[in-house]
Formats: C-alpha cells, sequence, structure tokens
C-alpha cells in the first residue's frame, strides 16, 4: 500500500509570527513533522514524503533533510481562508501526475507537535486494515 507523507505548512500565522519555525525543546514545528517522517520513510511505513509550503525559509529546511519539496505553494492556497482541503489536493495531484498513484495519504501537521511515532504508526496500521 502507497501512503505519502504530506507535511503542509504555511508562511503566515494571524497571531504568531513565523510559527512553524518556533521551537519546543531544540526542534522546530516543521522539523519534529520531517523528522516523524523520515522515521516512517526509513521503516517503509509510508512510499515518500512530500512538503508543501509558501515559505523559501520551510523550502529550504524540507530541501536540507531530503523531503520531496518540489515548488513553493501558489499564493492563492497560501492565504489565511485558504481551506486545507485545497492544498492537499494540489500536492497529491502533482504526486500522482509526476510520481505514482497513492493508497492512502498521512496528513503531518507541524502544529501537531506531540504527537509519538508509535501512535502514527498504529494508525496507518488499522487504516491498511
Amino acid at each position: 500500500m502507497k501512503i505519502l507523507s504530506l507535511i503542509m505548512a504555511r508562511a503566515g500565522s494571524k497571531r504568531l509570527k513565523d510559527k512553524n519555525l518556533k521551537k519546543i525543546k531544540n526542534y522546530s514545528l516543521i522539523e519534529r513533522a520531517i523528522r516523524i517522517s523520515k522515521k516512517l520513510k526509513k521503516n517503509n511505513i509510508i512510499c515518500d514524503r512530500l512538503l508543501s509550503t509558501d515559505s523559501i525559509k520551510i523550502f529550504e529546511l524540507g530541501k536540507n533533510n531530503k523531503v520531496m519539496t518540489p515548488w513553493i505553494r501558489p499564493k492563492k492556497l497560501s492565504q489565511s481562508n485558504s481551506k486545507s482541503a485545497d492544498t492537499a489536493l494540489h500536492a497529491i495531484q502533482w504526486y500522482e501526475n509526476n510520481i505514482s498513484r497513492l493508497d492512502g495519504i498521512l496528513l503531518l501537521q507541524p502544529t501537531s507537535p506531540f504527537r509519538e511515532y508509535k501512535d502514527v504508526v498504529k494508525a496507518i496500521s488499522l487504516f491498511k486494515k
């Protein structure tokens, strides 16, 4: 089963500037999502890792961590009122048109930094059943 880890990280935040780059115990929110996706990929639980962002800093962070980061997200998908579903569909369509068909998506939101690796693995296992 081909499951893509999708990390969506917008640059703007209404209340907290550079929110996705803020650190909690040595790692930024975006780095925490990247670290879990890296472990999932290493253990062949997911097929690939894709980052969608409108931030040059986050784009570079993705590239430096060998996360597939093929574009800067379009402005129309980067507004405070943009829907996450539209952003996810944009990324999925790009992946399926350029890489391969998918069976599932694992959305690793940077704003949920306290997820545990074992819980993600368990959730994927349940999804596969």
